[in-house]
């Protein structure tokens, strides 16, 4: 495992990589309502990115058999995961979706996801979307160098659970700089394998961390698209990332507005 150390002006650049991510994720949340296309979502983001001269993380990224992911961002509604493709399919009252963006600008990257309430919103399905907003934020507070990743990982495990949903464990968040997916695998909870593969936490880190949280069981599916992922007991489920810098005293959020 090979952790790259950023330096302050590397982090500086993916910054201004995730600032346009912050921007997609804001002007998304501005014009969400029921009866919109997530095709239309994809073609915001894709002015929006473009317009800032930036290349959209996401689209082209490989999967064979399958077809190359054919947008700037997933969009993943209700019992979806991740990873869902943008089409004609319309947002219904009630619905969340999760939508996650990334971008790269002058060579460095910027990742993060977001779920959203479309409408009128389920008390419990508000509740989900709520505590894994959360469980990303107990992480981005607990994060300061000489910490060893998995006591951050107990603490998001441990919120979720005692909510009483389950995190994806399929899934899990990722080192990021100039490549999108870089050293270390980021886990969402604490196992034996993620006890094995521990790391700790050193000034100029920079992760993209996404709990994935589920209303039911932890367990999910690829559809025969070979992309969208969905929870195999159809129950809806939410994402939260950001990218985040590891600074001197703490953590610094490198993807908003």
């Amino acid at each position: 495992m090979a952790i790259s150390i950023r330096s302050d002006n590397e982090i500086e650049l993916m910054r201004d990589a995730g600032r346009i991510v912050g921007q997609v994720h804001d002007e998304i949340k501005k014009i969400l309502k029921p009866g919109i296309t997530t095709q239309f979502l994809s073609d915001l983001s894709d002015k929006i990115i473009q317009d800032n001269g930036a290349i959209a993380l996401f689209r082209g990224v490989p999967n064979p058999p399958y077809p190359d992911f054919p947008s700037s961002i997933c969009v993943s509604i209700n019992e979806q995961v991740v990873h869902g493709i943008p089409s004609k399919r319309q947002l219904k009252d009630g619905d969340i979706i999760s939508v996650d963006c990334g971008t790269k600008l002058k060579g460095y990257c910027g990742d993060a996801a977001r779920t959203f309430l479309v409408g009128n919103v389920s008390d419990e399905t508000k509740r989900l979307v709520e505590v894994t907003e959360q469980t990303l934020l107990i992480a981005v507070s607990a994060i300061k160098p000489g910490v060893y990743w998995s006591e951050i990982a107990k603490a998001m495990q441990a919120h979720a659970e005692k909510a009483g949903f389950a995190v994806v464990r399929e899934y899990v968040g990722h080192g990021i700089g100039r490549k999108m997916h870089e050293d270390p695998k980021i886990p969402n909870y604490v196992d034996r394998h993620v006890l094995r593969n521990d790391f700790m936490l050193r000034k100029g880190m920079v992760l993209a961390i996404e709990p994935m949280v589920n209303l039911g069981s932890e367990k999910v599916r690829t559809l025969k698209d070979g992309w969208t992922v969905v929870t195999l007991d159809g129950k809806p489920s939410a994402h939260w990332e950001h990218t985040i810098a590891v600074t001197e005293k703490g953590s610094e959020i490198l993807t908003l507005q």
